[in-house]
């Protein structure tokens, strides 16, 4: 055979051909360009969340023991300064090129400080001094200058403050102080210290400033007579200073983890090189790192996210598959004669399939070829997919080939007038496949999965239960079109009659199991993106079960009046939370010796009347509902761990929880794995129903409030809040001096981005978008070869019908009648499979990495069925148009020539 000879016959069946080249090609493109989006998707969502994790998940901490100096004229603080450059060369490669920033503290142990400016006050102080490499350029000076060596070993040592801490702490420039070790440092002699300067931060998140205790504020004394704490800066002069006078100093070394170098291919690596690091302990010195907890639970999101992509692309990888072998099988149709007839003239019986093959080779490589260098143009890290491109091209180029061999020698007549039936091989094998299905089914349900893994198993269930019903499908749905044809035979007209008649014929039954597959990955795509969405929003209701929550410490109670007169607040629930109260056998408060169980105090039916108005999907237990007033005991919700350690107790009946000072009795009345407004991090809790407890000389005072209402100003909301703590703290029973921290306000929507938020989400937003809108094309493509299947049949019916005087009206309807039976047949089971494999898989997929740790629950969505009807719909109009274009090539009118088929 030479070229020109094969290139020829390239061109003379150039339809077929470039059909499959751009099959290949698009086989090819998605092996190698899906996984670099993914990659890239995957990276992009990582550097965001490390971008947004506080900084404590993005530090590595090195710290030392107290250590003192000893006489040899060096300094202390500079030597320990250059084990900043040697650690960071001794940590693993791959977590060295990530550090981003890195900072070099030295702090003494805190020692006593006073003064003629606190005793004024009478303030009693504990400070330690830090010093702070690159503190000039971090902070601006408001007044003085910032600390120096001094000139004698007799002279103060010079502090810088900042202008919050010299305020509170009644202290300025030129203050003189006098710092006294503790008892905890005996043998450390009192140091005189002089205010140089005081200083405000440029930017209060730059990590020089973080630190505890921290530098920037004055921390609160824990109790009576305990003291006021605060943190100075010095030179590298002045901690020596301290240091040489046995003052115990530590030293730190902390390194932030940025997102440059960061790759998402090896974060498997990186966590592991995190786990060495905290496991390789370091003689006096710690190391503390919390980066491995973000990327983390990045890791378990991204491989929830993968294998889903897994499902997604078996999914589509196999309606390409089917369609390559469509186009192979159409192309060998019509070219059977071909083969037949250089059989007959004594050719061998692989004649065929080395024409093909040559053919192939000419074509199927390059298409390869050029979807892989397309794929390499694709954004993102890439992965090695160059051994399955070449697979998947040899693969492609022996299709044709393999389907020449298996073409028929004899006549096979006329299919269109015969009933066929299945033969004992054919209904094995569907049998078979259909038996198969159902054990990878159970199999996979009962061993579960590897997240982020190709879990073949996983991979075949969805195409194994496509193929399985829509084999019975098309062996089901012939069955009520022979009775709708024996009824039409009845009545007035043939189109009806003829149109059904073929249609139950039902001979395309491979193009139409590649539509089913198509149909059933969209829905699959459709059905689960509907899942999580509805989860998000449940785990949203539980985070916020109204249109928005202020939370702080303690609010006064009027704070309630206040909020329902804000414009757009429709109702305002107080609430109160206890984060660690322990239980007590009596109301004397005899430890149950149960640990700490937090506790929330809500107004049952108020919450219940709330959650109704907002619409929020939030179930309110009946036991938190009932009215008050009654003696004894108020039940209580409590989850099953306090449950199980009451009922070994013997307490489910009567047990005593503090509430702001206050104890209250409450029995177990139901338990609930979780509830509003409680973390689903906390297992132990107990919730009590405001309403219910008794009166007394101490109500309890709300720590927030639960908002409903309509165009809520966040803003406002956190103005009125605050001004509630302040409201209490000066007019309480116990009143403090600083202002409490202000109160947070999170509105619904908000705590829903939250919830969508996670790194991995884009990775999965591109699988269910692209699966849908490619399975949704392959699956138009797939019905076009359900019509070319049967086109020439049908159009030599036509143009006979044509001839005995059937209209263009009635030409058209025919062509409805005889493809809605098969188009809606092939849609509407695919639907049901894509609703069918969620509800098989989703308890093994891990999606609830993605909605805060709410299981994913697919239900019924009514969405669901307008989209079928519109697919089906479009899907129909397609295959009519398919067809018309078709006949209008085929010109019906001349097809009834001597020696035609009849």
């Amino acid at each position: 055979m030479s070229i020109g000879a094969v290139v020829r016959r390239v061109r003379a069946y150039g339809g077929h051909f470039l059909l499959l080249a751009v099959l290949t090609l698009v086989v090819t493109l998605l092996i190698n360009g899906v996984p670099r989006t993914v990659n890239r998707l995957a990276e992009q969502g990582l550097r965001e969340q490390l971008a947004t994790a506080p900084a404590v998940q993005r530090d590595l901490l090195y710290s030392s023991q107290p250590l003192t100096a000893a006489d040899t004229g060096t300094s202390l603080a500079e030597v320990q300064r250059r084990e900043l450059d040697r650690i960071q060369e001794e940590m693993p490669p791959i977590v060295s090129d990530m550090v981003d920033r890195r900072w070099y503290t030295a702090e003494t142990v805190a020692g006593r400080l006073t003064g003629p400016d606190l005793k004024a006050r009478n303030l009693l102080v504990d400070l330690s001094l830090r010093a702070l490499p690159g503190i000039q350029d971090a902070g601006t000076l408001v007044d003085g200058r910032w600390p120096e060596g001094a000139a004698a070993d007799t002279a103060p040592v010079q502090v810088a403050l900042a202008d919050d801490v010299a305020r509170r702490l009644n202290l300025r420039v030129g203050s003189q102080l006098n710092l006294s070790p503790l008892e905890t440092t005996p043998g450390a002699a009192a140091v005189p210290v002089t205010v140089v300067g005081v200083f405000r931060p440029r930017d209060r998140a730059d990590g020089i400033w973080e630190g505890l205790p921290q530098v920037l504020r004055v921390e609160e004394p824990q109790g009576d007579g305990q003291p006021f704490v605060a943190v100075g800066a010095v030179d590298a002069s002045g901690l020596d200073r301290l240091a040489a006078a046995d003052w115990p100093t530590r030293f730190s070394w902390r390194y932030r983890l940025g997102t440059h170098g960061m790759d998402v291919r090896a974060l498997d690596e990186l966590i592991d090189a995190l786990q060495r690091m905290s496991q390789e302990a370091t003689p006096g010195r710690s190391f503390v790192q919390g980066a491995d907890v973000p990327l983390r639970e990045f890791a378990d999101a991204l491989a929830a996210a993968r294998t889903v992509l897994a499902v997604i692309g078996a999914g589509v990888l196999a309606t390409l598959g089917g369609l390559v072998l469509l186009a192979v099988a159409l192309a060998t149709r019509r070219r059977r004669d071909e083969y037949l007839l250089m059989r007959a003239r004594g050719g061998a019986a692989v004649a065929g399939a080395r024409r093909s093959l040559a053919e192939s080779l000419l074509v199927v490589p390059v298409a390869a070829a050029a979807g892989w260098l397309l794929g390499q143009l694709v954004p993102g890290p890439a992965e090695d997919t160059l051994p399955y491109v070449v697979g998947v091209a040899v693969l492609l180029t022996l299709a044709l080939p393999v389907a020449a061999l298996a073409v028929p020698s004899g006549n096979t007549g006329r299919r269109d007038l015969v009933r066929l039936r299945p033969s004992a091989r054919r209904v094995t094998v569907e049998v078979f496949l259909v038996l198969l299905a159902g054990l990878a089914v159970v199999l996979l349900r009962r061993r579960g999965l590897t997240l982020g893994e190709v879990d073949p198993l996983l991979v075949a269930v969805p195409v194994l239960l496509a193929l399985a019903v829509a084999v019975l499908a098309m062996r089901a749905y012939p069955l009520p079109l022979r009775l709708v044809s024996r009824i039409a035979a009845r009545t007035r007209g043939s189109v009806a009659f003829l149109g059904t008649a073929r249609a139950g014929r039902a001979v395309t039954a491979a193009p139409v199991v590649v539509v089913v597959l198509a149909i059933a990955t969209a829905g699959f795509c459709a059905v689960v993106a509907a899942g999580i969405e509805g989860s998000r929003d449940r785990a949203a209701s539980r985070s916020v079960p109204a249109d928005a929550l202020i939370r702080g410490e303690r609010l006064a109670p009027d704070t309630e009046a206040e909020l329902e007169r804000m414009p757009g607040v429709a109702d305002a629930l107080p609430v109160a939370y206890e984060p660690a109260p322990r239980l007590a056998r009596d109301e004397a408060g005899t430890d149950a010796g149960l640990g700490t169980t937090a506790v929330l105090l809500v107004d049952g039916p108020a919450l219940a009347r709330l959650v109704r108005e907002t619409g929020a999907d939030v179930t309110v237990p009946e036991s938190l509902t009932g009215a008050g007033g009654q003696p004894g005991a108020v039940p209580a919700v409590v989850s099953p761990a306090v449950a199980a350690d009451l009922a070994e107790q013997e307490m489910t009946g009567s047990a005593f929880v503090a509430v702001q000072g206050r104890r209250y009795e409450f029995r177990v009345a139901a338990t609930a794995d979780s509830f509003p407004l409680v973390s689903r991090e906390t297992q132990r809790f107990v919730v009590l129903p405001w309403q219910a407890l008794p009166d007394g000389p101490r109500e309890p005072v709300p720590t927030g409030f639960l908002i409903g209402g309509d165009d809520l100003d966040a803003e406002a909301l956190r103005l009125v809040g605050d001004e509630g703590q302040d409201r209490y703290q000066k007019t309480g029973t116990v009143t403090g001096g600083q202002r409490p921290r202000g109160v947070e306000v999170l509105t619904w929507e908000q705590a829903r981005q939250q919830v969508g938020g996670s790194g991995a989400n884009g990775v999965l937003v591109f699988a269910f978008a692209a699966g849908a809108a490619g399975a949704t094309v392959l699956g138009l493509l797939a019905i076009a070869f359900t019509v070319l299947a049967g086109a020439r049949s049908r159009g030599l019916v036509l143009s006979r019908l044509r001839t005995l005087g059937l209209s263009r009206r009635q030409w058209r309807g025919l062509l409805l009648v005889e493809l809605a039976p098969l188009v809606g047949a092939a849609v509407l089971t695919g639907a049901v499979v894509g609703a069918l494999l969620p509800l098989l898989l989703t308890p093994v997929l891990g999606l609830s990495a993605f909605t805060s740790g709410v299981p994913v629950r697919v239900a019924f969505e009514p969405g669901l069925v307008a989209a079928v009807v519109a697919l089906g719909a479009v899907a129909l109009g397609f295959a009519v148009a398919v067809e018309t274009l078709n006949n209008r090539r085929l010109r019906l009118g001349e097809v009834l020539r001597l020696g035609e088929e009849s």
